[in-house]
């Protein structure tokens, strides 16, 4: 998990200055558009749509486009899509379990975008159950150091349901259940603690360790995958050294 959460957060962090910052953007709009549709417009009630709002604001998505995506998903304003989320499911460079979450208001045009990204990248796609088995939806709350330990943080978030805390170098990942995950955001800010983004991700029950011309391989795929505007999040159960990723980052 370590790699593959290290390189997740380095990502978020270059998000804001990434040229791809729109396509970002749009993607959590999207997000919260659903969130607003599934469980009503709310925040308060809505703790998926807390979380997507609260995520996009830390990346700074302008406030009034959030309101618009609220709106759009409760009815209140006209123009909302119908998104249905599909997982695909495949193989990267080296055997790399690859999940593919996607959230999309045209099903073929999403499947041809993934195969496409797939194919040319060196992966294969994969038939349903082939390697979800692999995954289990868990709890991540991305927690920034900000002066605070691994000791207080854990200590913030134990009894909240809270299984692990791992440190990612300039941020702590907090892991649980993922029906925790509000106790243990929650728990966090009771804490006087910020933290960055709390989502449900799928996470890998074992990794494939990469070389460094695996990994450059593997991230190549993943942002082949990710410039889709259909495809949410991918998830691959790859783990890379910390000295393959600062050779990458250099």
């Amino acid at each position: 998990m370590s790699g593959h959460s290290k390189w997740a957060t380095t990502k978020h962090k270059k998000a804001a200055i990434d040229a791809k910052r729109g396509k970002l953007f749009a993607k959590m709009i999207k997000n919260i558009e659903v969130a607003a549709r599934t469980g009503g417009g709310d925040p308060a009630a809505n703790p998926t749509l807390y979380d997507a709002i609260y995520k996009a604001k830390k990346s700074s998505v302008p406030n009034d486009n959030i309101d618009r995506a609220v709106k759009r998903g409760s009815g209140a304003e006209a123009g909302g899509a119908e998104y249905a989320t599909i997982m695909y499911e495949g193989y990267g460079p080296n055997g790399v379990a690859v999940l593919i979450e996607c959230l999309t208001d045209n099903r073929n045009r999403a499947a041809a975008e993934v195969r496409v990204a797939m194919t040319r990248n060196g992966g294969s796609m994969a038939d349903p159950g082939s390697v979800s088995y692999l995954f289990s939806r868990r709890g991540v709350v991305i927690v920034p150091k900000n002066g605070q330990s691994e000791d207080d943080v854990l200590a913030a978030v134990l009894d909240a349901g809270a299984e692990e805390v791992n440190d990612l170098g300039e941020s702590f990942e907090v892991v649980s259940a993922a029906s925790d995950v509000v106790a243990v955001r929650t728990a966090l800010v009771d804490a006087g603690i910020d933290y960055e983004s709390a989502d449900t991700p799928f996470l890998p029950s074992m990794q494939v360790p990469l070389d460094e011309d695996g990994a450059r391989k593997m991230f190549r795929l993943i942002d082949a995958l990710e410039d889709s505007d259909d495809v949410q999040n991918v998830f691959a159960n790859f783990d890379v050294s910390d000295e393959i990723m600062e050779s990458l980052d250099a």
